[in-house]
């Protein structure tokens, strides 16, 4: 599920678990999740009935996300038979039929309620948008091999916020001046550094790269044959950890969708910001600096994405993501990512999900896709955007 997809899936999914749990558990001190959602306000939320059936919140809950799930990400038809499933728990389980039936019913309402206000944030409009023009400007991004795909997403920053006040709202400092002719030049330096480095990778570093990978779209070129693989994107990296930490601290419901929503919500803006600087500054990658300039075989450890170098997107969302979790689990929470073994790569352990964002920092460096101080600058970016979040929702035990 893409960061689009999954912040609308997830304000469903959060609104009807909110209707259950203040004040006996949580309360919002955004006002309510109603106002905290950009525009959301401008749509009639319903609320439970006061009179008649209660509905089940953490069956309505569910069953909105699931229904939303389907309608921006998943196949016709892909989810019915775990919605059936919770059905049946739920009758299994002696659910009274008055109260089943309000609880689909409210969950059906409330996830066309965020249906509609997902039709307000200008991605339909993106797609009609002109594609990124590619031209041979001295520094400037230009398609890099083995697919040489067109830049993606070059209007992201028009998408609508959830917490931010505008895609610019952390502007970050421009990047090192493109120059390739003087050697003790900031960009100079970054260049032979990241070049010099995945030249001689190590083992750890190596895996440290492969693990954060995260491309959802790898290219593999042997001869005349070419075949797409696909991992998890970043954001379904870090949403795989919210589940990890959620089942080892032994969570319960409520904070386990607050854990959900703060990092979904953190994601979505995160890129927004992020891909709000890389259209602006259009920075070439290190593949086609190193190959124009200085080593034309020259090919990084892992597959370059598609889409100008600064800032460093995984980075970005990757300190976005520390901060919303630090907030609901705490700072020293060790865990052990298990997100890459069903693509071969083995687990890696944390102290704290901020030393996680931290080792991302050094991955995409090693893996020789971003310069260093390029993710160093992202992941301060990231961090600004996780805080935000944090503030603007906050949650606490009544």
């Amino acid at each position: 599920m893409s960061t689009t997809d999954c912040q609308y899936a997830l304000a469903s999914f959060s609104y009807c678990a909110y209707e259950r749990y203040p004040p006996a558990v949580f309360a919002v001190l955004a006002e309510s999740l109603v106002e905290f959602l950009s525009a959301l306000a401008d749509f009639a939320v319903p609320r439970a009935a006061s009179a008649g059936s209660t509905p089940d919140f953490e069956l309505a809950a569910l069953l909105a996300f699931c229904k939303l799930g389907e309608a921006v990400t998943f196949p016709e038809g892909s989810m019915h038979t775990y919605v059936d499933s919770l059905k049946k728990m739920a009758n299994d389980h002696g659910m009274p039929s008055d109260i089943f039936t309000a609880s689909v019913e409210y969950a059906d309402t409330v996830a066309a309620v965020i249906m509609r206000w997902s039709k307000k944030d200008l991605y339909a409009e993106t797609r009609g948008a002109p594609e990124y023009t590619v031209n041979d400007s001295p520094g400037r991004w230009v398609p890099t091999p083995p697919a040489y795909t067109s830049a993606l997403e070059p209007h992201w920053n028009t998408i609508r916020p959830v917490v931010m006040s505008s895609a610019s709202q952390f502007l970050p400092p421009p990047p090192f001046t493109f120059n390739v002719t003087d050697k003790n030049s900031d960009y100079y330096k970054e260049m032979m550094s990241i070049k010099n480095a995945v030249d001689s990778l190590t083992e750890e570093q190596m895996h440290i790269a492969d693990f954060w990978d995260d491309n959802p779209f790898k290219l593999n070129v042997s001869g005349h044959l070419m075949f797409g693989t696909k991992k998890f994107s970043p954001p379904g990296h870090w949403m795989s950890i919210v589940g990890i930490a959620a089942k080892k601290a032994k969570a319960d419901f409520p904070t386990t969708v607050c854990a959900y929503a703060k990092t979904a919500i953190a994601l979505f803006d995160s890129f927004i910001e992020c891909w709000d600087e890389k259209y602006r500054h259009n920075t070439m990658r290190p593949e086609t600096a190193i190959n124009k300039y200085v080593d034309p075989n020259w090919r990084p450890h892992l597959q370059t994405p598609p889409f100008p170098e600064y800032t460093c997107g995984h980075s970005t969302c990757s300190a976005a993501a520390a901060e919303t979790l630090t907030s609901v689990f705490g700072d020293d929470f060790n865990y052990t990512d298990t997100t890459e073994l069903e693509f071969g790569i083995k687990s890696r352990t944390f102290p704290s999900f901020r030393a996680a964002a931290i080792e991302n920092n050094r991955a995409r460096f090693y893996g020789g896709i971003h310069f260093h101080h390029s993710c160093i600058v992202s992941t301060e970016q990231g961090k600004k955007v996780g805080e935000l979040v944090v503030e603007k929702l906050k949650m606490k035990k009544a």
